[in-house]
């Protein structure tokens, strides 16, 4: 498998090489601008086959953030306290995670169970950090709906907190809705997520709070 994948990666290289000297020979028949730089659509170098590489690997390679996600592998209990709608009564349940990396230590696939709104409840959600993009990526699904709902957003090192954003769709009313996420790291065995929803009015009203604590 690894011969595989450093064949590919060479295939690769060899392909954006050629595409960059053919590029370089296309410009020769362009104009320059006052400056002495080639007046065209794509002015941006591209990096040579060995920066490419490196570059290749160092995406490949899992950093500190992975190593952080690593270290919530395992079992864990929520206390779930949901909001319908702003001025609902709260509902609390309680759920379950058992988390593990995956992909050679690029992401954490995690499946959660339990009950919602008196019915069995279960969702897998992905969770991984960019390193060129130096964001985390989340994915979430679950047996409530048949959309995927993806979030982005950085890491918070005085806050030891993932703040991410992204759309989901509203199963009442069919639009995308704004949703805005929170997920704080409070010690190695406790953990805290906060969702927050746009209202059609425009305001942002928290929708779910789910306290983890590792199973002993």
């Amino acid at each position: 498998m690894k011969q595989k994948l450093i064949a590919f990666c060479a295939a690769a290289i060899l392909f954006a090489d050629c595409n960059n000297e053919k590029k370089e020979d296309k410009s020769k028949d362009k104009p320059a601008d006052s400056t002495g730089k080639m007046t065209g659509d794509n002015n941006m170098a591209m990096p040579d086959s060995a920066t490419m590489m490196k570059n290749w690997q160092d995406y490949m390679t899992p950093g500190d953030m992975h190593k952080m996600l690593a270290k919530s592998d395992g079992e864990w209990n929520g206390e779930v306290t949901m909001w319908m709608y702003p001025g609902a009564p709260e509902q609390k349940n309680i759920s379950t995670a058992t988390n593990k990396m995956i992909l050679n230590g690029l992401y954490q696939q995690s499946t959660h169970s339990g009950d919602m709104m008196g019915m069995p409840f279960n969702g897998i959600s992905t969770v991984g950090y960019d390193i060129h993009r130096k964001e985390f990526v989340s994915t979430w699904i679950d047996n409530m709906g048949s959309g995927i709902m993806v979030m982005k957003g950085p890491w918070d090192e005085a806050t030891k907190t993932i703040n991410m954003k992204g759309k989901m769709v509203d199963p009442g009313t069919k639009m995308d809705t704004d949703v805005r996420e929170t997920f704080k790291i409070i010690d190695d065995n406790t953990q805290e997520m906060e969702m927050f929803v746009m209202t059609p009015d425009g305001k942002e009203f928290k929708t779910m709070n789910i306290k983890y604590t590792r199973k002993k």
